[in-house]
């Protein structure tokens, strides 16, 4: 990995033919160079990843100063399902039923214990859960208090996110193929007030991945279903509502909502989860997440001492790790298991536009996988401090197989000739066209709130004009990306992050042919390609295969057939750094790529 010094040694090397001075740098002289300052960034900053250490006490008070880049369009969880911001948000308020340790690799209890209960003569499965005694839903700045029930969980199972009419993203998730190819419910049946089963039509891997759902307050759903349907629980928790009448079972209350300003959080003294001296987590008394707009302001707002924390971007880096001497620490992580992709949109609700008959070849997605400059984008982008994505899994899933790799990589010349064997060709003019003698151009779709994709599509454009490809960057809202992936398909290509697979079936919604984020052609009613047929049948079998030898020879070939065929295309996964005020006592923070920046357990430093 380089630095931006390097990088920028290197530009000048090329554009600045009167600076003898690092014309004459030889190949070994750079890398040296690199490895150097590669290595004084490293020593710099601190190392600190979670090894299970226990959390020491703390005391309650302060202020948490965060910042967000949007208002929340919603404080309802259905709605937030389709914005990342409102769900974030909304989290603050809810809870879930289990834990995955990262270390040993195994689930563990959170606000509910349970117990797997396999039926191997009839291939079903249960899983019995049971709610912790101390749960309840609170309001801000009132006395008011509902212990938290089995309905909280199976009435939104059942008549909110297993209701089509919601269009939820988890009502795919509810069902399991048979093995005769037929579809079966997973039934959530309620047992008593603190005990509920989920009860599987059939054995699947990872039966407590398809159940940790959050927790939901169903007495607010129920009246808003039974008074006016659909529309009546998709109105209620708008972001007009007076945040005093939002519940939380979770850590936080909404305390207050001043649009384009401010959220102010506050502490829930009830909340379960608690020190070794029986304190709630979390210790500061309030939070204040700004809402800023764009990433230059958040930057602006921590240098300035106003936010607790900041992961710099590239260009920022070395600013910021020299800087620590202003109230901060920075730490490091090993490469984030998160990466953007570049994909195409293949719904032939579009099939009338020439870009259709380009992004359903494979031959075609595979030239574009070519384009990719990924080195590039690491030293332009990421200022060396990143590695390129050339696997499907990332490598802390159980199947992530580092012979499975993408092939594909970066070749203007093999670009060429796999658009010329499927009858694409360069005219007089420099440009590339189709068989049809149509012109070869299209848009790449990026959040307009994100920086650095706008510049990584500024670089593909760039690559893609050098073997004669038109394309044009639209920055376009968050939200209004959303909307065109999962409602008007009216996109050409997109870059955008799903997030990371830690388990092979996470993404129930995006993989799957009839997935409502089945990102290049969603909601299939049937598979329009056999190879997506095939992906189909694997994430099925591979679901419900236990044994491990079994499973792996089933994903391999799941990965193999999606690096094969680019429905996406990865990018980059990037170093990690995280700075954090040193006000705050370090002693419970941790920071790696498994857990990423764990900030729960931080308290106020004590006053000398």
């Amino acid at each position: 990995m380089r630095t931006f010094l390097s990088v920028l040694l290197a530009l000048i090397s090329l554009i600045s033919v009167s600076c003898k001075k690092y014309q004459d740098l030889t190949l070994a002289e750079i890398q040296e160079l690199t490895a150097s300052t590669d290595s004084k960034l490293i020593e710099q900053t601190q190392s600190k990843p979670y090894k299970g250490q226990e959390w020491q006490p703390g005391t309650v008070g302060g202020t948490w100063n965060t910042s967000i880049l949007a208002d929340p369009k919603t404080f309802n969880h259905l709605i937030a399902e389709r914005d990342a911001d409102s769900a974030a948000i909304i989290g603050m308020t809810t809870d879930y039923l289990v834990d995955y340790d990262m270390l040993t690799r195994q689930w563990i209890p959170h606000a509910a214990s349970f117990e797997i209960e396999t039926d191997y003569e009839n291939d079903t499965l249960t899983v019995h859960f049971t709610l912790r005694d101390d749960l309840y839903w609170n309001w801000y700045d009132s006395n008011k208090k509902i212990p938290v029930t089995s309905d909280d969980v199976v009435y939104w199972h059942n008549e909110i996110a297993g209701d089509p009419e919601f269009g939820s993203s988890a009502y795919n998730s509810q069902f399991v193929i048979m093995p005769d190819g037929s579809q079966e419910r997973i039934q959530c049946v309620r047992v008593d007030d603190k005990r509920f089963d989920f009860i599987f039509p059939r054995i699947i891997a990872e039966p407590l991945l398809a159940t940790n759902t959050s927790i939901q307050p169903a007495f607010l759903f129920r009246e808003a279903k039974e008074k006016n349907g659909v529309e009546g629980v998709k109105n209620i928790l708008n972001a007009s509502t007076n945040p005093r009448d939002i519940p939380s079972c979770g850590r936080w209350f909404i305390a207050e909502y001043t649009p384009a300003q401010r959220l102010v959080f506050a502490r829930n003294p009830d909340y379960w989860q608690k020190d070794s001296a029986g304190t709630s987590n979390p210790y500061p008394q309030q939070m204040i997440a700004q809402i800023v707009g764009d990433s230059n302001t958040q930057y602006l707002l921590f240098r300035q001492g106003k936010l607790e924390t900041y992961s710099p971007r590239p260009e920022e880096l070395s600013a910021v790790v020299d800087e620590q001497g202003q109230g901060y620490t920075v730490f490091n992580a090993a490469g984030s298991f998160d990466s953007m992709l570049w994909s195409f949109n293949q719904n032939p609700i579009n099939q009338d536009k020439p870009y259709y008959s380009w992004f359903v070849n494979k031959k075609f997605r595979q030239a574009m996988s070519c384009i990719l400059n990924r080195d590039r984008i690491i030293n332009q982008v990421y200022r060396g401090l990143g590695d390129p994505t050339y696997y499907f899994f990332p490598p802390p899933n159980p199947y992530y197989n580092p012979d499975v790799t993408l092939q594909y990589r970066y070749d203007l010349q093999r670009a060429t000739r796999l658009l010329e064997s499927v009858g694409f060709y360069k005219g007089s003019d420099g440009f590339l066209y189709d068989s049809a003698g149509v012109k070869v151009e299209f848009d790449i779709t990026v959040p307009s709130a994100n920086t650095m994709l706008n510049d990584i599509g500024q670089i593909i454009a760039d690559e893609c004009a050098a073997i004669g490809i038109s394309v044009h960057i639209r920055q376009i809202d968050f939200q209004k990306v959303v909307e065109m992936l999962t409602a008007t398909f009216d996109w050409q290509s997109v870059i955008i992050g799903l997030g990371s697979a830690m388990f092979p079936t996470q993404g129930s919604n995006v993989w799957p042919s009839d997935g409502n984020l089945h990102l290049w052609y969603p909601l299939q009613e049937e598979p329009a390609t056999e190879w997506e047929a095939r992906v189909d049948y694997l994430y099925n079998e591979g679901s419900h295969t236990v044994d491990p030898e079994d499973a792996q020879v089933i994903w391999d070939e799941y990965q193999r057939i999606l690096l094969e065929e680019c429905p996406v295309i990865y990018l980059i996964r990037s170093r990690g750094f995280f700075a954090i005020n040193n006000r705050w006592d370090l002693t419970n923070f941790y920071y790696d790529n498994l857990n990423g920046a764990m900030t729960n357990w931080l308290y106020l430093k004590a006053e000398n």
